[in-house]
């Protein structure tokens, strides 16, 4: 179980890096995920089923957001990674979580979240 967490660690790590820019390609990405990869965004309502639309899709994005992983965290077969997204200004949260099938990436859930101020009266209980 250590070994493949460790091994699954690593390739979230080097798909998503803490510090710095995004280093892969959708070429690179691609080989991470299994044929039939599947990307669910509920917020959108969209799935994409199969790592090949997943590249395709990658390519046509017209101007993908700078990313900020903030946290990543599971064991074995099964991530949450936590993110920050800066979409030219707009800014989304995210939790994607990730499971994987033979250390490569099957499917991803990923939920985003827009910031927003808190009501007054948790101020109390917050630092």
């Amino acid at each position: 179980m250590v070994a493949m967490t460790d091994r699954n660690r690593a390739l979230l790590e080097r798909l998503w890096p803490m510090e710095g820019q995004l280093v892969l390609s959708a070429e690179a990405e691609h080989e991470l995920r299994t044929e039939d990869y599947v990307l669910e965004m509920p917020q959108s309502g969209e799935r994409i089923i199969g790592r090949d639309k997943m590249r395709s899709m990658q390519r046509e994005y017209p101007a993908p957001p700078s990313i900020e992983i903030q946290r990543i965290t599971g064991e074995g077969d099964h991530f949450v990674v936590l993110g920050r997204s800066d979409y030219g200004g707009e800014i989304y949260y995210v939790a994607d979580v990730v499971e994987f099938t033979d250390g490569r990436i099957a499917r991803e859930t990923r939920i985003y979240g827009s910031p927003f101020e808190p009501p007054a009266w948790r101020a109390k209980y917050a630092e």
